[in-house]
């Protein structure tokens, strides 16, 4: 099938073929002509399935068919809602790249990044306004968008919306907007929030799911290493520094958590930056774009970029930290493996997360397959053998991991410019074989 078979215009193909785009995905097939047609649709699709085209380009070519290009100053009639702003500001380049042949305006509005050129912005006018909830409701209490017009309405990763806790800003905005409209519904797993929220908001909803529910894609490698905690900074250096692996995503818990392993890791000698909540808005852009340029091997990033980060043909992620939401494993790992490609996700794992990979697996209703030389004693992951709460690591006391004399760097240190992002030395791997 073509993308022209699908009932596209001329205008929005010329743009899909510049992007490269021959042949439309699974879930493109099955939702731009549900959306061309008007229909509310639940859509169940994870990350890196073209599921951004698949709303995109039908929201475009309706938008354009019924606006009077004679007007100046038009009401926004197409809304997209993203749980972050990476994602938000990957989905705005999309509209633009797909909409470069149509005379529709867009703006994107996120935190972090000045008010008042949004708020010019908006009060000129726009076509379709690709948002964070926060930040609209922001605009919207001040005046400066109404959206009594809107038509068509998106909410991309609306699981990951109620996870972060939007549900009370998404329940004001959809006050302020009209009943008769069409509403998407993008969701990576169709749990029973998602389903309560779909009942509220849709109407007659035609369902779409193009993978089973819970299921990390076929072309993604799992590896689960079973260490203790304070030997996961060793092991993730010299995985990184014998296999000379030069793009790599780390996923931790918390934002202190990434600062402090990115800092590590270039004491290490390997290049990396971090991304959390925390750093402004140009900070994370030029984190960002470091790593997709390849100024730096490791982006540790807390799990605001499990959604929208968009890297082609990424080939590894690591769980330094495995998340506390079975879920968000889904959304982490399915950062690579990415439209056909291959990837490989590592998860670290010690005996204090085991209650969370025991969810998790019954979340996913399989065992993640394990590494069988870890280069360290073999030690239980049974949630039975996992230390209570609060309760004194066995092996290293109360100690930080950092003061343990048995963890040392791998490789030289970050102080040595020419080394910046080699390979761990044979020094490195020898200490850990012998453990």
């Amino acid at each position: 099938m073509s993308f022209k078979q699908l009932g596209l215009t001329e205008a929005l193909l010329t743009a899909v073929a510049e992007q490269g785009y021959s042949i439309p995905t699974p879930v493109q097939q099955q939702t731009i002509p549900l959306m061309l047609s008007g229909k509310d649709i639940l859509a169940g699709a994870q990350t890196g399935t073209g599921k951004t085209a698949s709303f995109a380009l039908p929201l475009l070519q309706r938008l354009a068919e019924e606006v009077d290009f004679s007007q100046g100053s038009r009401p926004v009639r197409g809304l997209i809602l993203t749980p972050t702003r990476e994602l938000a500001l990957q989905v705005f380049d999309s509209i633009k790249a797909y909409g470069k042949y149509i005379p529709l305006t867009a703006e994107v509005i996120v935190g972090g990044v000045s008010v008042g050129m949004q708020t010019r912005n908006l009060r000129r006018g726009c076509d379709i306004i690709v948002a964070t909830p926060g930040r609209l409701l922001d605009h919207v209490q001040q005046r400066n968008v109404n959206l009594s017009k809107v038509d068509i309405l998106v909410l991309d990763e609306a699981d990951r919306m109620l996870d972060m806790g939007f549900l009370p800003d998404i329940k004001r905005l959809m006050g302020l907007l009209p009943k008769r409209r069409q509403t998407v519904l993008f969701s990576a797993t169709i749990a029973n929030g998602i389903k309560t929220l779909a009942a509220a908001l849709l109407n007659n909803p035609t369902e779409v799911s193009v993978a089973r529910q819970n299921a990390t894609a076929d072309t993604i490698t799992e590896q689960l290493y079973a260490i203790n905690k304070e030997y996961k900074r060793e092991v993730l250096s010299y995985l990184i520094g014998s296999n000379n692996w030069q793009q790599v995503l780390v996923f931790v818990r918390t934002k202190h958590g990434a600062d402090r392993l990115q800092k590590q890791l270039m004491t290490d000698g390997i290049r990396a930056t971090a991304l959390h909540g925390d750093k402004t808005q140009g900070a994370r852009n030029k984190a960002l774009e470091a790593f997709k340029t390849g100024k730096v091997s490791v982006l540790v990033a807390t799990d605001i970029a499990a959604r929208g980060l968009d890297i082609e043909d990424l080939p590894h992620v690591v769980n330094f930290d495995l998340p506390q939401v079975p879920e968000d494993y889904v959304h982490r790992i399915g950062r690579t493996g990415r439209a056909g490609a291959t990837g490989v996700a590592i998860s670290l794992v010690c005996p204090d997360e085991a209650r969370y990979l025991a969810e998790l697996e019954k979340f996913l209703k399989r065992q993640i397959p394990r590494v069988a030389d870890t280069g360290h004693e073999p030690i239980s992951l049974n949630v039975v053998d996992a230390p209570k709460k609060n309760a004194p690591n066995k092996t290293t006391g109360n100690k930080d991991f950092r003061h343990n004399k048995k963890t040392q760097p791998v490789g030289k240190s970050s102080k040595s410019p020419d080394n910046l992002g080699k390979p761990a030395g044979r020094r490195g791997a020898a200490r850990s074989s012998k453990r």
